[in-house]
């Protein structure tokens, strides 16, 4: 096992000696990627999907006969700024992997020429191109598959949030993607995304050019029994104790949510000393450390919400889970206005991802944001 600080991994993958289970997940994905096969996989953001495909990547099956490469869309807003992703990290996948690699990216992706330059100082070649420069990302994107479909050894493209291409301005853009990809023989692509309604949009409605072009995996919490398991094990292993009544609660809390129990956990480890035994009261003080931490964050994003917005959004938080938004009983118990500044302000907030829906239940998305709004301006949470 790769000795670290701390096996409660809150950032970038490391190893599988630092990840929990995920195995039927695993198999899955890899028996669809190397059977040339594209997956579409749908979960919460920070639910570990990143962390699921990467650890993918990481088996040998696949690390050993493929190109990997990863890019994540969230923040992008156009087909130049995707374009602009998927080169570069190309390149960076490649470049380690010997120059005659890099002079045959920018070789056969011609638009793209002017971006290969050499260190001055090292002499290795960069990636230096404004994503100004790219004048035709359409034929850029063309360039590229193409050049996938040369490659010697099969690739795997991952885009993470994949749902952000139903937000560019660009026309037909699912169109255009969907006529490249499926000329693909050499490539499998896994799209992964945390908007289940644009998901579900984008691969499960008939009028769609991605149709039933993939198989589809939810990803939803880690077995709470496989969590405990791991999660007293790498105490054990760090020579420190931890019992089922102290992590039970945490996972209960956060519903599983990885990355906050991941979080939690990280906490806890540097609070317990060797040979000694973690504790409520520890789990305590690092929930609230972690409130704390992110509080300024918090105010700032009230900063930004209409008083109607706050309003709801502090009800949402009082109930944990909400229903029934516009319903007399709850605009009564909450003191707010009325049903029509309701409905707005939640169409609001969901725009703008601060709360999150799914069969008409309403709650803060930040897991972490939705307790410290809870205790400020509500009864507070419960272990």
């Amino acid at each position: 096992m790769e000795k670290i600080r701390n096996p409660f991994v809150t950032g970038s993958y490391i190893s599988s000696d630092y990840f929990c289970d995920r195995e039927k997940e695993t198999d899955e994905i890899i028996k669809s990627i190397t059977n040339g096969n594209n997956m579409a996989i749908i979960s919460p953001r920070r639910m570990g999907k990143t962390g699921l495909i990467e650890h993918c990547f990481h088996r040998p099956v696949v690390a050993e006969h493929y190109y990997t490469f990863f890019i994540d869309i969230y923040a992008t807003s156009n087909l130049k700024e995707f374009v602009f992703k998927l080169g570069k990290e190309i390149f960076e996948v490649l470049k380690p992997k010997g120059k005659k690699l890099t002079e045959r990216f920018f070789t056969m992706i011609s638009s793209l020429r002017p971006a290969f330059k050499l260190d001055s100082h090292t002499g290795s070649p960069v990636f230096d191109i404004g994503i100004g420069e790219i004048h035709s990302p359409e034929f850029t994107l063309e360039e590229i598959f193409k050049y996938l479909e040369t490659a010697d050894k099969p690739c795997i493209v991952a885009i993470d949030e994949f749902q952000q291409i139903a937000k560019y301005p660009e026309k037909n853009i699912e169109a255009v993607l969907r006529t490249y990809i499926q000329r693909c023989k050499n490539t499998s692509f896994v799209f992964a995304g945390s908007q289940r309604h644009l998901m579900h949009h984008i691969f499960m409605s008939a009028s769609q050019p991605f149709y039933q072009s993939v198989s589809l995996l939810q990803l939803n919490a880690i077995n709470k029994e496989k969590y405990v398991e791991f999660i007293r094990k790498h105490f054990k292993h760090g020579e420190r104790e931890i019992t089922k009544k102290v992590i039970e609660p945490v996972y209960d809390l956060f519903e599983g949510h990885t990355w906050y129990v991941q979080c939690i956990f990280n906490e806890l480890y540097a609070f317990t000393e060797k040979g000694e035994t973690c504790t409520l009261n520890l789990v305590k003080k690092a929930i609230e450390n972690k409130l704390d931490s992110y509080e300024s964050l918090f105010q700032s994003t009230l900063s930004l919400l209409t008083e109607k917005q706050k309003e709801l959004l502090y009800a949402i938080a009082k109930e944990g889970k909400a229903s029934g938004l516009t319903s007399a009983a709850f605009i009564k118990k909450h003191g707010l206005s009325s049903s029509s500044s309701v409905q707005t302000a939640a169409k609001q907030l969901l725009a703008k991802e601060i709360i999150t829906s799914g069969n008409h239940v309403y709650q803060v998305y930040d897991r972490f944001f939705g307790l410290w709004l809870s205790k400020v301006y509500g009864t507070g949470y419960h272990l």
